[in-house]
């Protein structure tokens, strides 16, 4: 058995993924619609939405599998990802990929597999709908169109998922977003006791460059913010726009000491990027940092607005200077 590698964008791609907030998340019809209309017209036993999840592969939906997961490594998916147009495997026994799989070998013991890339607009392949079958098969042209078709029918199903859930502009998390990622984060480091930061963002003066340079510079402006943002914190973070010229960063695991090192990071990154741009305007931020303590916040709702109340004391005090 040969384990699938790793896409070279895996750290965007898993951060897009995170975003949806679909993962573990109850059956819908409109992705059990397709599954099942895939089952029908390709008259295979097994159909799967699967997304790729770091370790594991989940499935949004599922015809003829009585589990939810299995692991990544021996997942056809993992391979699946990789490519740009659907992976066909004819016969799993005569693969070196997957002859002896613990899913070719064992139970549901598949011979036949394929599996076509679900990509959202950024480019990210976030997982597969893919045709299983127990004996040997083989697809011609108009069958590979078909599942392409469908492929297609399920990524516009997700795309309407991503646009509840992320900025369409600077491809981050929008508040809805953030806000359920940031309470499984919180969750997460109240009951393992971690440490965690809470960083909002406010733009000094943006209404300025809309004003003066047009709305189309100052959406420039947000989406080269966003992007200094990603390139600054870890893929592990959640980078969120919280609304208008609003950003927000949970660090988890991390101490204030890291997480100021983080923002003086963040500091010479803007300010080297003002230096270069040239666009007649400084990017510029207030930001209020606000450390997470078990004791004293028991909701992420007060965690945020103690970061919220700091970002506008900071930027206050700016303006009586």
């Amino acid at each position: 058995m040969i384990k699938p590698e790793i896409p070279v964008d895996e750290a965007s791609r898993l951060e897009t993924l995170r975003a949806l907030n679909i993962l573990d998340t109850s059956p819908e019809e409109r992705f059990d619609r397709l599954t099942r209309l895939a089952k029908r017209l390709f008259d295979v036993p097994i159909v799967l939405l699967s997304l790729v999840d770091e370790n594991r592969q989940w499935f949004k939906s599922c015809e003829g599998l009585n589990v939810t997961e299995t692991s990544r490594d021996i997942s056809f998916c993992g391979h699946a990802i990789l490519g740009d147009d659907v992976l066909l495997v004819p016969d799993a026994l005569l693969d070196q990929r997957f002859f002896d799989n613990p899913l070719v070998v064992d139970d549901p013991k598949i011979r036949f597999y394929a599996g076509c890339p679900l990509r959202v607009p950024n480019g990210s392949k976030l997982g597969t709908l893919c045709l299983m079958d127990h004996n040997p098969r083989s697809m011609d042209l108009g069958d590979l169109d078909l599942l392409r078709d469908l492929v297609r029918m399920a990524e516009l199903e997700v795309a309407a998922v991503q646009l509840a859930t992320m900025d369409e502009l600077t491809l981050l998390s929008n508040r809805r977003g953030f806000l359920a990622l940031g309470q499984h984060a919180f969750n997460f480091c109240k009951r393992q006791k971690l440490q965690a930061s809470l960083l909002f963002f406010d733009l000094d003066k943006f209404k300025q460059i809309n004003d003066g340079f047009g709305h189309a510079e100052g959406d420039q402006a947000l989406k080269s913010f966003a992007s200094l943002l990603k390139q600054n914190f870890r893929d592990s973070d959640i980078v969120g726009r919280f609304g208008g010229d609003e950003f927000v960063i949970l660090t988890t695991d991390c101490s204030e000491a890291e997480t100021q090192n983080s923002l003086e990071r963040l500091q010479t990154l803007v300010d080297r990027h003002n230096e270069s741009s040239q666009r007649g305007y400084a990017i510029r931020f207030s930001v209020g940092a606000i450390g997470f303590e078990n004791s004293r916040h028991d909701t992420f709702e007060e965690l945020l607005a103690e970061a919220d109340a700091l970002m506008y004391e900071q930027k206050k005090q700016k303006r009586g200077r």
